[in-house]
């Protein structure tokens, strides 16, 4: 199963950038992964719920009808990186071809999106930035694999 993680906007900061790329090479060791970002929806007078619609029908619009979607968000369920890995060693063995992860915009997910999304995961009950959220999410992914594969990143 491909992996992909999708974020709306550009990541602002190069800490953020070299966080994302050491953590982007890492994993394509373990599975078919890609890192994409979703332009930014530019309204001079958009609100936070014409941002998150028009957000959401650009998501839907490049999601595939059988493409896995599970949204990173807040009231979504919480793991321990152990219960992640098993339920990324679940989901991998899945007839989906692809697994979509989704970090919305600064006003989350519209509607149409929570309606779509199979799952909704969590990564702490604190609000992150959602650029920080990549970084924090890709080494889950990361620490997720090692464990998977038994080996030494993970210490319990």
């Amino acid at each position: 199963m491909k992996i992909e993680l999708w974020a709306i906007g550009k990541t602002n900061e190069q800490y953020l950038e070299a966080g994302i790329a050491i953590f982007e090479k890492r994993l394509k060791n373990y599975l078919p992964f890609s890192f994409q970002i979703l332009p930014d929806i530019k309204q001079k007078t958009a609100d936070g719920t014409q941002l998150k619609k028009k957000e959401g029908e650009m998501v839907l619009a490049k999601l595939s009808s059988d493409d896995y979607l599970v949204l990173l968000d807040e009231k979504g369920h919480e793991f321990s990186s152990m219960e992640l890995a098993q339920w990324l060693e679940r989901r991998l063995s899945t007839s989906h071809r692809k697994m979509v992860f989704l970090i919305g915009g600064a006003f989350g997910f519209s509607p149409e999106i929570y309606s779509r999304a199979q799952e909704k995961l969590a990564l702490s009950r604190l609000t992150f930035s959602h650029q920080m959220v990549r970084v924090f999410f890709l080494e889950q992914l990361y620490r997720g694999m090692t464990i998977l594969k038994n080996e030494p990143y993970h210490n319990e």
